[in-house]
């Protein structure tokens, strides 16, 4: 019997699409989106904070919220237990970017009969974002087909970073993650940075994202600015840039002043440790040499600013 399943994280769901599986999905987070037709599938989770808030808010309303002990997000107990899954999928990694094991556990605290089998991930690199494609499909007796998944996506990232090698000269980026307060990519964004051709700072790869300061920031200089702020769209986030660029202390930095500034989608690519991080690093390569790559995402998945 095919298994029902839950994921209450949108990288997984994708995995799930891409093990050919998505039609035995039956319940999703509000946040998964991707690929179009599950969002036809029920939502089990809702947020309890405003995302329409700009980062500075929206930063303060998550910050009470852990403060207090509280979940960013809530599970819908009910429409959990009527979707009857075998299967829930979540994440241990980030409070603030998707339902936890604590938020499932509570949810599933009164359940009834034989409870389902919960599979939690949370990658930082990009080898374990490949090697969590084996454990869903694990999950699902798809464990061949999550390893191709994975050997696919090393492949292409291989090929890339070969190409990137070349690259001359190679920029110093920062990735920002967050722009109010201030917030450097790290995980597997480093990796996807260096393999597309540039040179990351302020982060190494499998650690972290850490908050940061405007100071240590232009002391740093980057060369070059990419913004991908977690949980923004291209278009939400070129709306965030503008007055962050017109802080004095940015406007004097280098990349600012030589027109070395990028926005891309953080949230469908970026900030999603799923197949589409290959589509992430194909993006970086699209910028950081055009003449070299060119995968038509300009315009839908990233845009430029010219000098300030």
């Amino acid at each position: 019997m095919a298994p029902r399943i839950v994921s209450l994280l949108p990288s997984s769901t994708e995995v799930i699409a891409a093990l050919g599986m998505a039609q035995h999905l039956v319940g999703r987070s509000h946040e998964c989106d991707y690929p179009a037709e599950v969002v036809e599938i029920p939502v089990m989770t809702r947020p309890r904070i405003n995302p329409a808030k700009p980062s500075r808010g929206l930063h303060n309303q998550v910050s009470k919220l852990i403060t207090k002990a509280l979940s960013v997000f809530e599970v819908d107990a009910e429409a959990l237990r009527a979707a009857k899954p075998d299967i829930i999928l979540t994440q241990h990694q980030c409070a603030a970017c998707a339902v936890s094991e604590a938020d499932l556990n509570a949810a599933l605290a009164k359940w009834t009969g034989k409870a389902p089998v919960v599979v939690s991930v949370a990658p930082a690199t990009l080898d374990q974002v490949w090697q969590s494609f084996g454990t869903l499909g694990d999950a699902l007796d798809l464990g061949w087909a999550g390893r191709e998944l994975a050997e696919r996506a090393r492949e292409r990232v291989e090929i890339i970073s070969i190409r990137g090698a070349a690259l001359d000269p190679r920029l110093n980026i920062a990735c920002i993650e967050w722009i109010d307060p201030l917030m450097i990519a790290g995980n597997w964004v480093p990796e996807l940075v260096t393999a597309a051709g540039g040179v990351p700072v302020m982060a190494e790869k499998g650690q972290h994202s850490e908050f940061t300061t405007l100071a240590k920031l232009a002391k740093s200089d980057p060369d070059a600015l990419i913004f991908m702020p977690c949980g923004f769209d291209l278009a939400r986030t070129l709306e965030e840039v503008g007055p962050f660029l017109a802080r004095p202390t940015v406007a004097k930095m280098r990349a600012v002043r030589a027109g070395q500034l990028w926005s891309v989608d953080g949230n469908a690519y970026f900030n999603r440790p799923g197949p589409r991080l290959v589509t992430s690093l194909e993006i970086l390569a699209e910028i950081l040499n055009p003449g070299a790559f060119n995968f038509s995402r300009e315009g839908s998945a990233w845009a430029a600013f010219g000098p300030q």
